[in-house]
């Protein structure tokens, strides 16, 4: 019956149609219901018998598991005497406006622009979308949140042309945006956790209260002298709670463990690729133990954090799952994966443990890394070439 309907109010939407020029808008709500039965013009290119919306839908599956813990852990954060249910309920309040947000005003801007361009409606902001809300600390006002996806939609990728042309992460541009035009409202201790009095109104003005709670990268950062595990140690934060989650921080960013089952399931289905996965995970373990034997030569706390403190501080695991492993700006080339991963766990240390005002480091690694993708890609297919010419020579 749904399909009989869309196929008799379709020639209202075709060329000449009383709505021809909400076409896009059609076509987003028909191959988001089924199976389009055409094949991909533009890149990404998926070499599947699912289509990109399909692909995409599966990334944020993959995603749930964090989203889920990010929404229980921004109650907990706030009381964490209260029931699994009403840290849920408490965290839900908060988060799914700033889904809500995120969605609603990137979903105008695609649908605008596709209007403009009289293309159809991109794909790619169905995991966007998701990406910026879930990246965002819980207590940031959600007119920040609008402008970001904004920023992110519009300079991140439509001005390339839309997904496929995009060089850098829309997700990642937005987060960004923010840190840098914004920093008080993504940075220091009052906006990892929240207030339990607080007002609705709140949220889109000014944010939520904020009560201080430092993240373990801004305690292990704190102090010029010590020892980051030392600093860790005194607040409290063991290895065993970073890994499941109950620390301070962005929404679905805490628990390595629900970004891990992400990532399994990504690995599964095909979506990501392995390389780059372990790419990373080597680039970080292997500057982190260079670090470590220079740590007594600095008073830098952060140089003395070991490869598996990395791994579960900050938004590393998050990044390396759903960020790293974006198929448009990330190489496309297998021997380039190799070489474009272990850059950005190279740099995600040297960030974290060098420049004391940004202790996190994931975020600009992959943007600085995505900047280089295409250039790792050219080096990669021209000794490729190289090496057939000298073969077919001899």
């Amino acid at each position: 019956m749904l399909r009989k309907k869309l196929d008799n109010i379709k020639p209202l939407f075709d060329k000449n149609g009383k709505f021809e020029k909400l076409y896009p808008l059609y076509e987003a709500l028909d191959t988001f219901l089924y199976t389009p039965d055409s094949v991909t013009n533009d890149g990404p290119h998926i070499r599947d018998a699912i289509d990109l919306k399909r692909s995409m839908i599966f990334v944020v599956i993959a995603m749930i598991p964090a989203i889920l813990f990010g929404i229980f852990n921004v109650g907990y954060q706030q009381d964490s005497s209260r029931t699994i249910i009403e840290n849920f309920i408490s965290g839900s309040i908060l988060v799914l406006p700033i889904i809500a947000v995120s969605y609603t005003v990137g979903g105008l801007c695609e649908v605008l622009f596709a209007i403009i361009r009289r293309h159809e409606v991109n794909e790619g902001f169905l995991v966007t979308g998701m990406l910026i809300a879930v990246t965002m600390p819980p207590a940031i006002p959600l007119w920040m949140v609008a402008f970001a996806t904004i920023f992110g939609v519009v300079i991140g990728k439509e001005i390339f042309g839309g997904t496929g042309y995009n060089i850098f992460n829309p997700a990642l541009v937005a987060r960004a945006f923010i840190y840098f035009a914004y920093p008080t409202k993504i940075s220091g201790d009052t906006v990892w956790t929240v207030d339990n009095n607080y007002l609705w109104t709140d949220m889109f003005f000014k944010g939520v209260d904020g009560v201080s709670a430092a993240t373990p990268l801004l305690v292990a950062s704190s102090k010029q002298g010590g020892s980051a595990l030392e600093l860790l140690s005194q607040s409290k934060y063991n290895l065993e709670n970073m890994f499941l989650g109950f620390i301070p921080g962005s929404i679905a960013e805490t628990s390595t463990l629900a970004c891990l089952l992400g990532a399994i399931f990504l690995l599964v289905t095909r979506i990501a690729n392995w390389r780059i996965m372990l790419s990373v995970v080597l680039g970080m373990v292997f500057t982190s133990l260079i670090t470590n034997q220079i740590a007594i030569y600095s008073s830098n706390p952060m140089l003395y954090l070991p490869p598996h403190y990395h791994f579960v501080m900050g938004g590393f695991a998050f990044g390396l799952v759903f960020m790293a492993t974006e198929p448009v700006t990330s190489t496309h080339t297998n021997k380039g994966r190799y070489y474009y991963g272990f850059l950005i766990g190279f740099l995600t240390v040297i960030i974290r443990a060098i420049n004391p005002a940004y202790p996190e480091g994931i975020m600009l690694a992959i943007l600085f890394a995505n900047a280089f993708a295409p250039l790792i890609d050219y080096f990669v297919i021209q000794k490729n070439i190289k090496q057939r010419r000298s073969r077919v020579a001899l």
